[in-house]
């Protein structure tokens, strides 16, 4: 919904290529570390302030600001901003990165309303619940129960929206306690869609004559991570590498997500630049992991348990409490059974294993997901650097090998060359097996098909379905008069 209230610099089109929003065109300096970007002129705010360059220039000292606690300050390190004028702006980098426009993509903020709030009272502010932006609608009215919880929030159109009014006058998004509420909603034709329905859910319902199900991609993965320095089984190379043969992948996808979705061997998925099917693959053999643990002294006690040296091949499964990740985390219980392996699993809530097992990373093996981006830049989930909390790096991976191949990659503007290093570094990762890459869901997203207009191919992000709403409409015909 803040898409259609905020504007950036840039956005994600409907194919989840990068395209100018406020921006009108960027030049980039020989050395690849300097970005001019231009702005649009005669762009009004909602309330009918001018927007122009040190609105952006503001906005980019509160993400910057550790006081806001934004998400995307880390984004903002080393980068020096510059007003060259009321519609340019430039921003100065240490080193070339090859994903810095995907930094660009943040929604910008009235300088002239929110200058004078300070960190403390920011999130309390009246402007997060009635915003004022430059995007394609403008808020209208926000309707809430008894308990103050928002049931409904209803947006109009904006007339003066930089690139024409939108076809369609208002949208009004109602909010549900759960899925299957939502999902009723729709079925008794009280709302026109639902934003990101389980797969599972797909079949329920119940008026799909008419209503159309996108079924999107995004740039995320769930995967097994493995912790080495809690376990002893799954430090050793051999037990990783039989997981791995052990696992059906496809059997996941058809119980879990009803086939909804596809098998992933890498942290680069179909379409980023660097993914390669021939390095981006493993193999599915029961008997052959099997046999790899029976030669490596890995043998079954006689409860069918494998032990080597004393250690039984017991795995500490953690996960959240999820439907899908529950259900995945069952059936690779059953899977890696049949070679041997007790797994002990437990399904906690999101917020228990973010604190007290992702940040200490006291985990043996982590069944979890991660949203990429559409830049596939693997630095936050991959680089050594990552391995400790604030970093992404579940599997404590790397070294200076790969190190180097994800430095490489992220400031190589060739595409080619930056393709290479990171075929270079899939390589390694399935050598070493830190983590067994599972599945990408669809985003399943369904609309009446009274809405016209939608060409979503490629999602970002949830938000990104969005991206051309200003041009969607509602299905007419012709009448005569």
């Amino acid at each position: 919904m803040a898409r259609l209230i905020y504007s950036g610099l840039f956005k994600y089109d409907s194919e989840g290529k990068i395209s100018p929003d406020l921006a009108t065109s960027y030049d980039l300096s020989d050395d690849k570390t300097t970005y001019t970007v231009h702005l649009r002129e005669n762009v009004a705010w909602h309330d009918g302030e001018a927007f122009d360059a040190s609105d952006v220039a503001f906005t980019i000292n509160l993400l910057s600001d550790p006081s806001f606690k934004s998400p995307l300050r880390n984004n903002w390190q080393g980068i020096a901003t510059s007003v060259l004028d009321s519609h340019t702006l430039q921003f100065k980098i240490d080193t070339p990165y090859a994903g810095f426009l995907s930094n660009l993509i943040f929604g910008i903020l009235p300088k002239h309303l929110w200058n004078a709030i300070t960190p403390d009272n920011f999130s309390l502010n009246p402007l997060n619940l009635k915003p004022i932006g430059t995007g394609p609608y403008k808020y209208d009215s926000v309707q809430k129960d008894s308990n103050g919880n928002v049931v409904a929030y209803k947006l109009v159109s904006n007339p003066n929206y930089f690139t024409g009014k939108p076809y369609i006058s208002k949208m009004t998004f109602n909010f549900y306690v759960d899925e299957d509420t939502a999902l009723s909603a729709l079925n008794r034709k009280e709302i026109m869609g639902i934003g990101g329905l389980s797969s599972e859910k797909i079949n329920d319902i119940k008026v799909q004559k008419s209503t159309a199900i996108y079924k999107l991609d995004l740039p995320r993965y769930f995967a097994v991570f493995f912790n080495q320095t809690k376990s002893v089984p799954v430090a050793s190379d051999e037990v990783r590498q039989a997981l791995s043969l052990a696992t059906n992948r496809q059997e996941i996808i058809d119980k879990v997500l009803d086939g909804n979705g596809h098998s992933v061997y890498s942290p680069f998925l179909p379409g980023m630049i660097g993914y390669s099917p021939d390095t981006a693959q493993a193999e599915f053999n029961v008997d052959k992991a099997n046999q790899l643990l029976d030669e490596k002294g890995w043998n079954k006690n006689g409860d069918g348990i494998r032990e080597k040296n004393g250690t039984a091949l017991k795995i500490h499964l953690i996960t959240t409490d999820w439907g899908e990740l529950t259900q995945t985390a069952d059936i690779l219980k059953s899977q890696w059974g049949k070679i041997g392996v007790q797994v002990n699993i437990d399904s906690l809530s999101i917020s228990d294993v973010q604190e007290n097992y992702i940040r200490p990373r006291e985990y043996e093996a982590l069944l979890f997901g991660q949203v990429v981006g559409a830049d596939p830049d693997p630095y936050s989930f991959w680089h050594s650097s990552e391995k400790k909390d604030p970093g992404l790096n579940l599997s404590l991976f790397g070294d200076s090998i790969s190190d180097k191949l994800i430095e490489d990659g992220r400031m190589q503007f060739d595409s080619g060359k930056r393709a290479q290093d990171y075929i270079d570094l899939q390589k390694i990762i399935a050598t070493e097996i830190p983590a067994i890459f599972l599945y990408s869901p669809n985003y399943a997203y369904p609309v009446s098909k009274n809405v016209q207009g939608i060409e979503l191919k490629n999602l970002i992000s949830p938000s990104g379905r969005f991206s051309d709403a200003n041009t969607w409409f509602i299905k007419t015909k012709r009448v005569r008069k």
